[in-house]
């Protein structure tokens, strides 16, 4: 994300933005980025007024009483008549706030009351209110209305639009956020998300069909006046409403109704009437759409939506052309099928260019492909009549989605679904399926339709089915399945799937289901974060071709980042040389990989792989063949004179050796002894904490221990599975050695200390502990279900090994010094306990 000057290329300095208006450098305060920036933009893009009649730096001031001289109310936004900003021209005053703020109302009216301005807007980035000034018999008022005037208009004028007058909008991501938040504040009787935004899909209707079928030099009937009644615009609505329910009825059922209450109508036609939805930009209707929507939806049943970006990049991909079919059997709100409709749009505005088409023919061949090529299953009734509405507003297709379970018998499917929807007919098939551990599909009835209910066997390398089906099994296995029965041989498949199957053994029939006479083409990795807040999954994309031989090389493409964290906020790219964060950058790396497949030149995200290797490894997750990654850690540690060494030249050369923690004891005897039971958490800062809750008893401890597993002063244990902690160290200490420690942690241990690397316990702990050792780490560690697991990958580990010897000796004094010092601490207090009596500490 650049913040720039619109009139040059220069990036502001940090914690500044350039203000929209004046081009000048502002500080970047909640209440300017989220406020005052986004409706300047909107008075100029959305209501016409020019850069020229708009004030926000230097802040214009106002009046605060009628002997304010000074004038020493500061405005956020001015709006005067023409170019020449004095008193007699002031027009529009527009008091921001940030997101969490509500107040400024009063404030508003106090700047309108003692100024020539009889327009008022209050915006805090999510709702918007419109207010007039009314001067009355020596008395000011003030009244809501709808809207406020383009540039040209009169107050009188809003409402009096002909459909000519309809224009797109470039930000209606932030009105349809405006409604959404003002409904959910004040609609009566409808606070349910999910009620809110049916009945937006239901208003949205009728503001698509009032565009329609309205003549371009005709009033339209979706508007609202100045000062008209706000039960003669339900009334009018409700008309329009009865008209939509006969034309749309694949979406709209005759019982449905407009619930809102008739003030909530009249804002929501007072925020929509200016713009024609039909020809916005079709990234700003879904984008909207997609943000109005979102707030229903809350993933109980892995219901959420799939990035755009993430989407965009496997249409490219994909590639679906016109005339071929295309379905989602888990289509949700559509998304996949909208980008697709307009990926083929855009093959055919080449084809028509090519073959001079008239524009009437273009358009034709437009409708008819979203009519019939582009599919959908969806078995949430409300995300289907979602994603019918998505689909008519961007083409038209709203006939191709059906509300159907997609995992039931296609015997069994309604008479219309199974019309349109075969198995072995479809030429591309793109999917995000529902999946997570709790989400199961029962019913033997419902499985045995299924080779992926069954059990199956393995024999050396071949997965085969046995006879023997399961009592449940977890949706996104049984979608595996289903999608690729739906394509036709040579069909394209391009599905999302949790990271466990592309790796862990426990998956493993599945990978080879899946692979299983088919053509790998593409792997992409996706951050753990891709679905965050919503869903904890780590996920990749497989795009195959169908009954199709495998080529001789995979491309395979990494995204480390995709622009926000785990709560869902911005996150800005970390410069590794400079070791800080770029603020103007948004860190999402989709787009940098969907440059490269574009321009067929893979640098630095995208790569190949041989088949061979990857299928024989078992192993399809991208990053674990990320050579492009290890290259910059290579640079790096050349130029800070490292010479990087493999943990497993180290085994093999005897300067270390390895061996597994111990094992769990029954969780009945935790706390009930004296010896420490160490888990993955207990590893933190070098040491070992020792948790008096989980302490055994002797016995149990030399039962679980076995032999040959007796822990040393001076060995290395490190964490090899369990969230976020992989990769941390401890130094086992003197009083560490008779504890019990979990499978999860490796113990490392120097056994050869004249070697030709100077490696001794403590620069093995400070290895361990370098930054360029985690960064790979992060292309080692892999995701089973939820949990990360480096497993024996950390023999591929390389350390980085200072070339200076006397640099060696220098760290690794240091380190001894440290550690030396808390081993002191730790006997003092023994000692002390000891002399003062029986302390808890």
């Amino acid at each position: 994300m650049n913040i720039t000057q619109e009139t040059n290329e220069q990036i502001a300095k940090d914690g500044y933005i350039y203000d929209f208006i004046s081009g000048e450098q502002v500080k970047a305060t909640p209440e300017e980025v989220e406020a005052v920036q986004i409706f300047s933009k909107q008075l100029v893009e959305d209501y016409g007024y020019s850069k020229s009649q708009i004030q926000t730096r230097p802040q214009y001031r106002v009046k605060s009483s009628p002997s304010d001289l000074s004038k020493s109310y500061p405005l956020d936004i001015i709006v005067f008549l023409n170019d020449k900003k004095i008193d007699e021209n002031e027009y529009i005053i527009v008091e921001c706030k940030k997101k969490t703020r509500n107040d400024g109302m009063t404030q508003l009216r106090d700047y309108m009351k003692f100024s020539n301005a009889y327009i008022g807007v209050w915006f805090n980035g999510e709702e918007r209110i419109f207010i007039k000034k009314i001067e009355k018999e020596g008395k000011v008022y003030f009244e809501e209305i709808p809207n406020i005037p383009n540039k040209g208009q009169r107050l009188e004028d809003i409402g009096k639009f002909k459909r000519k007058d309809l224009k797109p909008t470039h930000n209606l991501k932030i009105i349809f956020n405006s409604i959404r938040n003002h409904l959910a504040g004040n609609a009566t009787g409808t606070g349910r998300d999910e009620i809110i935004a049916q009945q937006l899909i239901n208003l949205i209707f009728c503001k698509i069909y009032d565009e329609r079928f309205t003549k371009l030099d005709d009033n339209v009937s979706f508007r609202v006046g100045i000062d008209e009644d706000k039960k003669v615009v339900k009334k009018r609505i409700e008309e329009i409403f009865e008209k939509v329910k006969s034309k749309y009825s694949e979406v709209i059922e005759v019982a449905d109704n407009i619930t809102l209450d008739a003030a909530s109508i009249k804002y929501v036609v007072g925020e929509l009437q200016n713009f024609s939805l039909i020809e916005s930009e079709r990234d700003i209707i879904a984008d909207a759409f997609e943000t109005f929507i979102g707030y229903s939806l809350k993933g109980a049943q892995g219901q959420f939506f799939t990035p755009r970006n993430v989407i965009k990049l496997m249409v490219e991909i994909i590639n679906p052309q016109p005339n071929e079919l295309l379905i989602d059997p888990a289509c949700g709100t559509g998304g996949f099928l909208v980008e697709s409709l307009r990926h083929i749009w855009k093959v055919l505005d080449k084809q028509a260019e090519e073959y001079g088409w008239s524009e009437l023919a273009l358009k034709e061949e437009k409708i008819s492909s979203a009519i019939k090529c582009i599919k959908g299953l969806e078995k949430d009734d409300f995300l289907s009549k979602v994603a019918k509405a998505y689909m008519a507003i961007l083409g038209d297709g709203k006939g191709g989605i059906f509300c159907e379970d997609s995992l039931l018998k296609p015997n069994d499917w309604k008479p219309t679904t199974r019309q349109h929807i075969n198995l072995d007919k479809f030429d591309v098939l793109l999917a995000n399926p529902p999946f997570g551990k709790d989400i199961k599909v029962k019913g033997e009835e419902k499985l045995k339709q299924f080779d992926l209910a069954y059990n199956w066997k393995k024999e050396i390398d071949i997965f085969s089915k046995t006879n023997k089906i399961k009592k449940e099994e977890t949706i996104q296995i049984l979608f595996i399945e289903r999608s690729l029965k739906l394509l036709k041989d040579g069909g394209r498949m391009g599905i999302v799937l949790p990271e466990t199957f592309f790796h862990a053994p426990k998956s493993r029939y599945v990978l080879h289901y899946m692979l299983k006479d088919n053509n790998v083409t593409w792997m992409l990795d996706l951050p753990h974060n891709t679905f965050r807040p919503h869903n904890n999954a780590k996920c990749v994309v497989i795009i195959l071709e169908k009954s199709r031989p495998q080529q001789e090389y995979i491309n395979m493409a990494v995204a480390e980042e995709i622009g926000h964290d785990h709560q869902g906020k911005e996150i800005y790219r970390w410069d590794y040389i400079k070791k800080e964060t770029n603020k103007n950058v948004l860190w999402d790396d989709i787009p940098s990989i969907l440059q490269e497949v574009k321009n067929d030149k893979f640098e630095k995200y995208v790569f190949k792989v041989k088949s061979q290797s990857a299928l024989s490894k078992n192993i399809l997750v991208p990053r674990y063949y990320w050579q492009n990654k290890i290259k910059e850690i290579e640079n790096i540690a050349e130029k800070q004179n490292l010479k990087l060494v493999p943990i497993k030249e180290l085994l093999k050369k005897g300067i270390i050796t390895s061996f597994d923690g111990h094992g769990s004891p029954p969780a009945e005897y935790k706390g009930k002894g004296e010896i420490p039971y160490i888990r993955v958490k207990d590893i933190v800062n070098w040491e070992v904490y020792k948790d008096p809750t989980a302490k055994i008893t002797t016995e149990i401890y030399l039962e679980k221990k076995g032999k040959n597993k007796d822990l040393e002063a001076g060995d290395v244990v490190y964490v090899r599975r369990g969230s976020y902690r992989i990769g941390s160290v401890a130094m086992v200490s003197p009083f560490d050695k008779e504890a019990l420690y979990t499978r999860e942690i490796l113990v490392l241990r120097v056994t050869n200390k004249e070697n030709e690397y100077g490696l001794n316990s403590y620069y093995l702990l400070y290895l361990l502990s370098h930054r360029l050792t985690h960064l790979q780490a992060k292309n080692k560690i892999l995701i089973e279900t939820t949990l990360p697991n480096i497993a024996d990958r950390w023999k591929e580990l390389m350390l980085p090994i200072d070339k200076n010897p006397e640099n060696r000796t220098a760290i690794s004094k240091k380190v001894k010094e440290v550690i030396t010092s808390k081993w002191q601490a730790i006997e003092k207090i023994d000692n002390l306990k000891q002399e003062l009596g029986d302390l808890v500490t």
